[in-house]
C-alpha cells in the first residue's frame, strides 16, 4: 500500500476530535486508509452491506450497542440519521478518536454532521492518489506553504513515470498502481457505478443516459471557463437543471470549480469558475482518448495537462486538512494568470503550459500581473512538459511538471 499524506492529518486530528469524518469519491482509498492505520484498535462495519444498513436504520440504538467504539463506520450517507444518535453517545464520552467514519456523498454528509457533529467531528477529504503519492513519496510530501517556500529549480524527480501514462491511467488507487488493471474496463465500470449509486441517490434522474451525456460534456470542458448557458442548450436542458446536475457532480467529488481572483486590479474581471475532472483517468476516457499517440496529438491536451496540475495542487491543500485558496485571474482584455494561490496574504502566480519548448514570450502575462499587483505578489512560475527546470525571465522559473509536483 502506498503512504497517503492524509494519515498524518488523521493522526493529528485523533488526538482532539472525538469524531473524524473522511469524505472523497468512490474508490479514492477512503476505507482502505483507515482499516490500515487502525484495524487492530478499531471495530469495523459498512453500510454498504444491505442487511447491516437495514439493521442500522431500523433499530438504530441496538446497532450501536452491537457496534461499540472504537469504531469505523463505512459509507456512513446511507444512514445519516445514525448521527444524532452518535451525537448522544460522543456527549458521554467525549474521548478523542473513537468514532472514525467514511464518505461519498459530501453536501448531504455535510449537513447530517453541520445537524448533529458541529464542534465534535474533524471533516477531512481524501481525494485519489498525488503525483508524489502515486510515485511512492506520500511521506515525504510537505503541507503548501512550505512547499511554496522549498520550490528547488535544482530538485530532479527520478521516477520513469511518463506524461501520458499520468493522463490516461489517473491517480486512482486500483488503476493506478495495477498496470494489469484495463484501464477502459475500469473507467467504464466506474462511471456505470457512480450514474446507478451516487446519481440515483442524489437525485431524481430519469433518465440515466441523458446524464451521462451531460457527463462527456463536461469533460470536453475541462480546464475551461464554464458556460452553463452553452452547457445547457448543448445538452438540451434548462439553466438550473444544469446548475442542480454540476452541484451533483461536485458532491460526488467528480468535478472541482476553480473560482477567479476575486481583488479589483483595475480591470474588468471573468466571473464566471473554471471547472476541471478531479482525476485524468475518467477525463480522457469520456473524450475518447485511450492510447498515448491519440492523446498526445489531442487538442484537448493542454486542457488535460492543466486539469492534472491544478487538481494535485488542491490535493496539497486537502491532505493536510486545509481549505484551498485557489483561483485564477483572467480579464476581458485577455490578461490570462492559470493559477492564483493566495498564502499569508501573498499571491503565488502559476502558468501551467503543456508544451516542452518555454519561452521567455510565455511569461507575459505573469509579468503584467506582477506589473498590476506589485507588493502582493511573492513568486511567479511556470510548469510545463519540459525537460528540465530553468529560469525564463527576470525571476521566473519553469519547472517541469514531475520536477515540482513530486517536490
Amino acid at each position: 500500500m502506498k503512504a497517503r499524506t492524509l494519515a498524518r492529518t488523521i493522526q493529528r486530528a485523533m488526538k482532539s476530535f472525538p469524531a473524524i469524518v473522511v469524505t472523497g469519491p468512490r474508490q479514492s482509498g477512503k476505507t482502505t486508509l483507515l482499516i490500515s492505520l487502525f484495524a487492530k484498535t478499531h471495530q469495523f462495519v459498512t453500510l454498504e452491506d444491505p442487511d447491516v444498513r437495514i439493521r442500522a436504520r431500523e433499530d438504530p440504538l441496538h446497532f450501536l450497542d452491537q457496534y461499540q467504539p472504537p469504531l469505523i463506520i463505512d459509507e456512513i450517507q446511507y444512514i445519516p440519521e445514525l448521527l444524532s444518535y452518535i451525537k448522544t453517545r460522543i456527549d458521554r464520552n467525549r474521548k478523542p478518536g473513537q468514532w472514525l467514519f467514511t464518505g461519498s456523498q459530501h453536501f448531504p454528509l455535510m449537513q447530517g454532521i453541520s445537524q448533529s457533529l458541529a464542534g465534535r467531528a474533524a471533516i477531512l477529504s481524501l481525494l485519489p492518489f498525488s503525483f508524489s503519492e502515486r510515485i511512492g513519496l506520500g511521506n515525504g510530501s510537505i503541507e503548501i506553504a512550505d512547499w511554496l517556500k522549498r520550490m528547488n529549480p535544482r530538485w530532479q524527480c527520478k521516477d520513469k513515470v511518463s506524461l501520458s501514462e499520468v493522463l490516461l491511467r489517473g491517480n486512482y488507487p486500483e488503476i493506478a498502481s495495477k498496470r494489469s488493471v484495463d484501464r477502459q474496463l475500469w473507467c467504464g465500470s466506474y462511471i456505470s457505478t457512480y450514474l446507478e449509486r451516487d446519481v440515483r441517490n442524489l437525485a431524481q434522474i430519469g433518465d440515466l443516459s441523458q446524464f451521462e451525456r451531460f457527463l462527456r460534456l463536461c469533460a470536453m470542458r475541462t480546464g475551461q471557463i464554464l458556460n452553463q448557458s452553452e452547457l445547457a442548450k448543448e445538452v438540451g436542458m434548462s439553466v438550473p437543471t444544469v446548475k442542480r446536475w454540476l452541484s451533483i457532480l461536485e458532491t460526488g467529488y467528480q468535478i472541482y470549480l476553480l473560482y477567479p481572483y476575486y481583488r479589483n486590479i483595475g480591470k474588468r474581471l471573468v466571473k464566471s469558475p473554471k471547472m476541471y475532472f478531479n482525476d485524468t483517468a475518467l477525463a480522457s476516457y469520456l473524450l475518447g482518448l485511450h492510447d498515448r499517440e491519440t492523446l498526445m496529438n489531442s487538442p484537448n491536451l493542454g486542457n488535460l495537462f492543466e486539469t492534472m496540475v491544478v487538481t494535485d495542487i488542491l490535493k496539497r491543500f486537502l491532505h493536510f486538512g486545509q481549505m484551498p485558496s485557489m483561483y485564477y485571474l483572467r480579464t476581458r482584455d485577455g490578461l490570462e494568470v492559470d493559477l492564483v494561490l493566495e498564502i499569508g496574504q501573498k499571491l503565488y502566480l502559476f502558468e501551467i503550459k503543456s508544451g516542452m519548448t518555454i519561452l521567455p514570450k510565455h511569461a507575459a502575462s505573469l509579468l503584467r500581473v506582477e506589473g498590476d499587483l506589485e507588493s502582493l505578489v511573492k513568486a511567479s512560475a511556470m510548469i510545463s512538459a519540459s525537460t528540465g527546470n530553468f529560469k525564463v525571465l527576470n525571476d521566473i522559473y519553469n519547472y517541469n511538471w514531475k520536477n515540482l509536483l513530486a517536490q
